[in-house]
């Protein structure tokens, strides 16, 4: 299983989105979309946006304390390493400033970069599910 630090109560945010779109909205993760330094929580919804086109969606609060939405598409190109704690549960950094530890094992860089204290497995989202990247 793959853990999440989400910003939002995400189950709030689905029935929100679901509800306002009229078609179905995930949580798909919390990640900052390519190298930036603030993670965004990120939905999928497998019809793109009518006006905008997009399938993904990050939120955010601003420095105004705004709920922001923006385009989270490009989370299709980016590669999540993750490192897997004792219980076999999966766990990655959602920033290039969040530095993860778990049972010994750290994971950092966001989708900027990896740096870990051993092994990671590699994941991407493809269609709003996390399926482990092809070595």
């Amino acid at each position: 299983m793959i853990k999440h630090e989400p910003i939002f109560k995400t189950d709030a945010m689905v029935e929100h989105y679901s509800k306002k779109d009229g078609v179905a909205v995930k949580y798909v993760c919390t990640s900052a979309v390519s190298g930036e330094a603030r993670a965004v929580d990120i939905f999928y919804r497998a019809t793109p946006h009518p006006q905008f086109g997009n399938r993904y969606f990050g939120l955010y609060i601003d420095q105004q304390d705004r709920v922001m939405i923006t385009n989270a598409d490009a989370i299709e190109d980016a590669e999540f390493a993750m490192i897997e704690d004792n219980n076999g549960d999966l766990h990655y950094s959602a920033h290039r400033h969040d530095y993860k530890t778990v049972d010994g094992k750290m994971v950092d860089g966001g989708r900027a970069y990896v740096r870990s204290s051993g092994t990671t497995i590699s994941y991407r989202a493809v269609d709003g599910e996390f399926v482990e990247a092809e070595r």
